[in-house]
């Protein structure tokens, strides 16, 4: 059993996806679940969780709607304001909704870097911790040291970097990727998702060997028992297909890890308890 632990759907339509503003065709279009489904029996994915693309709770809800009517989701990651005065009774509305599992603020997008640090989100992440809801780390490198701040002031927080971070693959630079991670991996509770890979490569060009060295280190780092694999399908189709990203994850990772349950199904199972 695989379960791909972050994908997205969406329908472009509902208007607040201000990234896709001038982004390629082929991901201006709508992705659902009947979309997706061939794929996952091509593959034996048997669950997924899906993850918000846009920052806003109507796109929360829009994908908890689609998860009620579909099997395969077993979870979702959303969005909520993390700023806003009443965040908490956000978090306990949503927290009681099912398949509600975590929560991911676009920080990738932010003009604040130390966005994480302020005290409303901290204030935020320390409720977080304290429902037990898993949070998501949407990164580059540059974030990473304001992450490990963040992980130092709410201990308690069950988190996942998302991507790997999002390390400059197409140019081969480790550094300084190479210690944050390292850094960020030392806290106990954190885990890491082998996902977006191949979108930080050359998309035209890329192989295993360019990815390899990345997910070694995050491999090294975080061990088998705090791994996952995520398809970051559709945005992977910029550079590969759903069968390029499973086979990537595979062949990169050392080969003792090779196919290993818990990176391809249990760590997410527990992770975001599904």
């Amino acid at each position: 059993m695989i379960i791909d632990a972050h994908h997205h759907l969406w329908r472009p339509g509902r208007g607040d996806y201000g990234w896709m503003t001038g982004a390629p065709d082929i991901l201006r279009r709508d992705y659902m679940p009947a979309d997706m489904e061939p794929l996952l029996k091509r593959f034996g994915v048997a669950k997924t969780i899906v993850v918000q693309a846009a920052p806003t709770r109507a796109e929360t809800d829009f994908l908890l709607q689609l998860a009620a009517e579909t099997d395969f989701i077993a979870g979702v990651v959303g969005w909520l304001d993390m700023e806003s005065e009443d965040f908490a009774a956000q978090l306990a509305s949503y927290s009681r909704k099912p398949k509600f599992v975590g929560l991911r603020p676009m920080l990738q997008d932010l003009d604040d870097d130390a966005w994480i640090l302020r005290p409303a989100v901290l204030r935020s992440l320390e409720q977080i911790a304290e429902s037990g809801i898993a949070f998501d780390f949407l990164t580059f490198p540059r974030h990473l040291d304001h992450v490990a701040t963040a992980l130092e002031k709410v201990p308690g927080l069950r988190a996942v970097i998302d991507h790997i971070s999002k390390p400059p693959i197409a140019a081969g630079q480790l550094d300084p990727w190479r210690d944050g991670i390292a850094r960020v991996a030392a806290f106990e509770g954190v885990h890491c998702k082998i996902s977006g890979m191949i979108t930080e490569a050359d998309p035209a060009h890329w192989r295993v060997s360019d990815i390899e060295p990345f997910v070694q280190h995050v491999a090294n780092c975080f061990g088998p028992d705090r791994l996952m694999f995520g398809s970051d399908w559709p945005v992977c189709r910029l550079a590969g297909e759903y069968g390029d990203v499973l086979a990537a994850a595979m062949l990169a990772l050392p080969q003792h890890m090779r196919g290993d349950p818990r990176i391809f199904a249990t760590n997410a199972q527990r992770f975001y308890r599904i």
